[in-house]
C-alpha cells in the first residue's frame, strides 16, 4: 500500500481555489465590462438628445 503525502492532496484543492478565484474574476470583469458599454450608450444617446434638441431650436427660431 502506498501513501501519498498531504501535502499532494492539498495540491487539487489550491488549483481548484485557483481556478474557481479567476472564474469569479472573470465574471467580475464582464460585468464590468457590460456596465461600460450601457455607461456608454447612454452618454451617446444623450448627447444625441441634446444635438436633437439643438436643431429643434434652430428651426423653430427661424420660423419665428
Amino acid at each position: 500500500m502506498t501513501t501519498r503525502p498531504s501535502r499532494s492532496l492539498a495540491v487539487p484543492d489550491l488549483i481548484h481555489d485557483l481556478v474557481n478565484d479567476r472564474i469569479q474574476t472573470l465574471h467580475r470583469e464582464a460585468e464590468e465590462a457590460r456596465l461600460i458599454l450601457r455607461v456608454t450608450r447612454v452618454q451617446r444617446a444623450r448627447r444625441e438628445v441634446k444635438r436633437a434638441n439643438d436643431r429643434l431650436r434652430q428651426a423653430l427660431s427661424r420660423q419665428i
